[in-house]
C-alpha cells in the first residue's frame, strides 16, 4: 500500500492525499488552499490532467479546503461524499452563481464502500461542517483512518465515536489548532450559557457567525429561544438551514424561526416567496425583540434598520475564528456596528480538535505511523513513540 500526499502536509487547508495499491487508487478531499487568491489547479497527472487513473475521490465534508477542487477533476472519476454536505455546497453555489461539483455518489455513516480491492468506512464526525465524515480505509491487508477535520466540542459525541474506531496501522491526523497557543476548547453547551447570561434583557442581539456552522446555528437559536427572542435568518442561511430540516432550526418547520430579505432583486424575492406566512420585513422585526443571524454583507440592511429601532443597548456576538477580524470586510462592519452602540462580545470556538483530543484519538487507534495533514506544526506528534512521516511526502508500507 502506498500513501502520497499530494497536498496539505504542511499548511492548513489544500488537501488531496492518495491512497492505493496495485490495482486501484484513491484521492481523499481535494482542497482549495486557504488565503490564496490565485487558485491554480494543481498539475496531478490522471487526477485533474491527461487521462483518468483515479478510480475514485471521496469528500469529508463541505469546506472549499477539501471539497474546492473537486468540479475540475477528470469527469470519469467517482464522487463520493455525504448527501447533505453535497445539498448544501450545491445551494451555496447556486446562490452566489458559481460552478458546483457534479452529482456524487452518496454514502452514510458506517456503510462500507468498496472501489475496486479498498473498501471505505465512513464515519460521522463532528466539525463545524455538517455532515463530516472521517475514513476508516482497509488497503492490502492494512487499515488507514483518515480524520479530516474532527473535534470533540461540538454536539456530537466523540466519546461515541472512539469506542467504534479501532486500533490502525496509519493516522492520517488534522492538527489545524496545533500551531496555536494551546487552550482547550469550549464545548457550543458553553457558548449557549455564556450567550443567555450576555443577552439579558439587552436588545437587539444580532450573530456574526458562518451560514454552514450548523452547530453555532443551534446555538445561538438554543440562547435566543431561552431568552424570548424571536430567530431570523436571512435568505442564504435560510436556504441551508432548510435543507438540512430535522432538528436544525430552520423557517420551514420552526414556529420562531423567520427569513427576512436583505437585497431587492426578483430572483431573491421569489427566493423569500417559498417562505409563506415565515417572511418578515423590517417593520415587524422593529416591534420584536429578536436574534438576527447577521454577516458583513447585510450592513445596509441593518443601517435602514437602525433608523427604525434604536441599536445602543445591543450586542453583537462575534463567533468566527478571530484571524477574520483582520479581514477589511469583517473590521468596517465590526466599526460600523459599533458606531450604532451595538457591544462586541466574542462567542466562538474551535471546529477543529484540540491537543487533548488528538492525543486521545491516537491512544485509542495505536497506529504504527502518524502522516500529520492540515497543520502547521507536525513536528508536535513527534511526542509519542511512533513513526511519524514529516519529511516525506509518501509512505509505502
Amino acid at each position: 500500500m502506498r500513501i502520497k500526499i499530494h497536498r496539505g502536509q504542511d499548511q492548513i487547508g489544500g488537501s488531496i492525499i492518495e491512497i492505493s495499491d496495485n490495482q486501484t487508487s484513491i484521492i481523499f478531499d481535494v482542497g482549495l488552499e486557504l488565503d490564496n487568491d490565485e487558485q491554480d489547479i494543481p498539475q496531478i497527472e490522471g487526477l485533474f490532467i491527461g487521462e483518468p487513473k483515479y478510480s475514485a475521490v471521496f469528500i469529508s465534508h463541505y469546506h472549499a479546503d477539501h471539497l474546492g477542487l473537486a468540479q475540475y477533476l477528470l469527469p470519469s472519476i467517482d464522487l463520493f461524499m455525504g448527501e447533505k454536505s453535497f445539498l448544501v455546497n450545491r445551494f451555496v453555489n447556486e446562490y452566489m452563481h458559481k460552478a458546483s461539483v457534479p452529482n456524487p455518489s452518496v454514502f452514510t455513516s458506517e456503510s462500507t464502500v468498496n472501489v475496486g480491492d479498498i473498501s471505505i468506512t465512513p464515519l460521522l464526525c463532528d466539525h463545524s461542517a455538517f455532515d463530516s465524515y472521517m475514513f476508516l480505509i482497509k488497503c492490502d491487508g492494512k487499515t488507514v483512518l483518515y480524520t479530516g477535520d474532527y473535534r470533540a466540542n461540538g454536539r456530537k459525541s466523540f466519546s461515541a465515536l472512539l469506542k467504534r474506531l479501532p486500533e490502525v496501522d496509519v493516522l492520517i491526523t488534522e492538527g489545524t489548532t496545533l500551531s496555536r497557543e494551546y487552550t482547550q476548547n469550549k464545548k457550543e453547551e458553553d457558548l449557549e450559557r455564556l450567550a443567555v447570561e450576555n443577552i439579558g434583557n439587552n436588545s437587539p442581539i444580532f450573530f456574526l457567525q458562518a451560514a454552514t456552522n450548523i452547530d453555532r446555528i443551534v446555538t445561538a437559536y438554543k440562547a435566543s429561544r431561552k431568552s424570548e427572542l424571536l430567530f431570523l435568518e436571512d435568505l442564504y442561511m435560510a436556504g441551508i438551514t432548510s435543507i438540512i430540516g430535522g432538528s436544525i432550526p430552520n423557517p420551514k418547520t420552526f414556529k420562531y424561526v423567520k427569513v427576512f430579505m436583505t437585497g431587492n432583486s426578483d430572483e431573491r424575492y421569489n427566493q423569500l416567496l417559498e417562505y409563506g406566512d415565515k417572511r418578515i420585513g423590517r417593520k415587524e422585526i422593529s416591534q420584536n425583540r429578536f436574534a438576527m443571524c447577521v454577516r458583513p454583507s447585510i450592513k445596509n440592511y441593518l443601517n435602514k434598520l437602525s433608523e427604525e429601532i434604536s441599536f445602543d443597548s445591543g450586542v453583537l456576538f462575534y463567533s468566527m475564528w478571530s484571524g477574520y477580524k483582520e479581514k477589511k470586510d469583517v473590521m468596517k462592519f465590526l466599526d460600523f456596528m459599533k458606531s450604532k452602540g451595538v457591544k462586541i462580545i466574542t462567542l466562538h470556538t474551535s471546529g477543529h480538535a484540540d491537543a487533548e483530543t488528538i492525543k486521545k484519538l491516537i491512544n485509542k487507534t495505536s497506529p504504527k505511523w502518524i502522516l500529520p495533514v492540515h497543520t502547521e506544526n507536525a513536528a508536535w506528534f513527534k511526542t509519542f513513540n511512533i513513526n511519524v512521516l514529516i519529511n516525506s511526502d509518501s509512505l509505502n508500507i
